[in-house]
């Protein structure tokens, strides 16, 4: 079974549980999905395609949650990280800082820009490729800073 049928089997779930949470953030995802599926003019997306779809709108929950909480709105914050977790299941499992640090280190020692911060962009051009999907950019970015100091 494929990512896509997966999906439209949670919606299934979801509606007959009748877990309103669920159901709006899967039927977000089938949305997604197939607006790209028509914007592409193709017939169907691949796995990975449709990980990135998803990838994308965990992070805007991620975003929205943030402002939320800043703007003194905790019940709003809480349903977006409701809805993050449950768009995180369908995500593989990111790495941890220390697995970051791990891709990262042997990286900067290779390059040789320690004590260079000016070169975070060239460091960070060389390991989002080795962790894309793997891990948050956030966090691959606070990781690359901390080794070059």
């Amino acid at each position: 079974m494929g990512l896509k049928d997966k999906i439209s089997e949670d919606l299934k779930e979801a509606m007959r549980a009748k877990d309103p949470l669920r159901r709006d953030t899967v039927r977000a995802i089938r949305g997604a999905i197939l607006n790209a599926e028509k914007e592409g003019r193709r017939e169907a997306l691949k796995d990975e395609d449709i990980l990135d779809l998803i990838r994308r709108e965990a992070k805007k929950r991620r975003e929205a949650a943030e402002q939320f909480e800043k703007g003194g709105r905790p019940e709003l914050a809480e349903k977006e990280k409701g809805q993050l977790a449950i768009l995180e299941g369908y995500l593989p499992r990111q790495l941890d800082r220390d697995a970051i640090a791990g891709v990262v280190g042997p990286i900067v020692d290779e390059m040789g820009v320690k004590g260079d911060p000016a070169k975070l962009g060239l460091v960070m051009r060389e390991v989002m490729p080795r962790l894309k999907g793997k891990a948050d950019g956030k966090l691959v970015n606070q990781v690359v800073r901390e080794l070059i100091q």
